[in-house]
């Protein structure tokens, strides 16, 4: 005698309510509040000096609510504007990084 015996199944039942159209196609109706299923935004900045002067290049692309908008521009500044940006942008990044390096402090060498 077999450790699971087999029960007898029922026939699925048709539950269908209607016949469907096999050759219909059926629209996709848009959302309500009027926002796609995707959207996003992308932006870069380029800063870099060359010969005492500091050449900016952005750009910024977005697609929101169907509708794909792009800007873009160069400009050029004063020399010292790069070398602001990278003192600022460094600091920003050591600001960021002492919580974590006083966390690990406790793994150096002791004096």
């Amino acid at each position: 005698m077999p450790k699971y015996p087999l029960t007898t199944v029922t026939p699925k039942r048709n539950t269908s309510l209607r016949e469907i159209d096999a050759d219909a196609v059926v629209p996709a109706s848009p959302p309500a509040n009027g926002s796609g299923f995707l959207s996003f935004r992308y932006s870069s900045t380029v800063v870099s000096s060359q010969g005492g002067r500091t050449q900016v290049k952005a750009k910024r692309v977005s697609l929101e609510d169907g509708k794909l908008s792009s800007e873009s521009f160069e400009g050029e500044l004063d020399g010292r504007a790069h070398d602001d940006a990278v003192r600022r942008a460094q600091q920003q990044v050591l600001e960021d990084a002492a919580p974590l390096l006083r966390m690990l402090r406790w793994m150096l060498p002791s004096r």
